[in-house]
């Protein structure tokens, strides 16, 4: 099974090998990436992973413009641009999946991140409008995890106080590990989930937010 993320890592094909797979070093925002990823998958695309993101946070009041459009550009933009011309040149096969990457802020939002939150709830609104285009013109299903409070370098950074507030609004008073978020995906890529399309599954630990 071949897969690629949103920075285009694939199994099999030219590019740079790391840990049994190759890597396509590009940038995800140009014009012409989803061109470089489909030249690069000649034998087709059976997983198609949208995990590229950035945060610059700050309240919407203070938001300058160069902090709220690359994050628009790498969050959302791109996912639509490459996702269409992956889906244009038929590389992804028939019985594919795409996951995307939301967030629960794209979900019920998160202060300070206004323009994290509006790029992650477009992904979760590009998922359910791809999916029954994607289904029926392609054989593909579309299908997005929206992560809460998961324990990372990212959130490491975090001011305490609002880490351990994060850990504790959840039914599970915990917060949650990247194999959390691993394993939903991998669901999504499994046959067992083959029927399931145009979903967003919330790895959250049950969040009081947005509920």
């Amino acid at each position: 099974m071949a897969g690629v993320d949103g920075l285009a890592v694939a199994a099999g094909h030219r590019g740079r090998a790391v840990e049994g797979g190759l890597a396509l070093p590009l940038d995800i925002t140009a014009a012409d990436a989803g061109a470089r990823i489909a030249e690069a998958l000649p034998d087709g695309l059976d997983v198609l992973v949208r995990n590229a993101g950035i945060t610059r946070d700050r309240r919407l009041a203070r938001m300058p413009a160069e902090r709220w459009a690359p994050v628009l550009e790498v969050n959302l933009a791109s996912v639509l641009r490459t996702t269409d011309a992956l889906l244009a040149a038929g590389t992804l096969k028939r019985g594919g999946r795409i996951v995307a990457t939301g967030s629960l802020t794209g979900i019920a939002g998160n202060t300070g991140q206004t323009n994290y939150g509006a790029s992650k709830a477009g992904v979760v609104g590009l998922v359910r409008a791809l999916a029954p285009r994607a289904a029926t013109e392609h054989g593909v299903t579309v299908n997005a995890v929206a992560p809460g409070f998961i324990e990372t370098q990212m959130t490491a950074a975090v001011p305490l106080f609002l880490r351990e507030a994060g850990r504790r609004m959840n039914s599970l008073s915990q917060g949650g590990l990247p194999v959390d978020v691993a394993e939903t995906t991998a669901w999504f890529a499994h046959p067992a989930s083959g029927a399931v399309n145009g979903q967003v599954v919330r790895v959250c630990g049950q969040s009081l937010l947005g509920t």
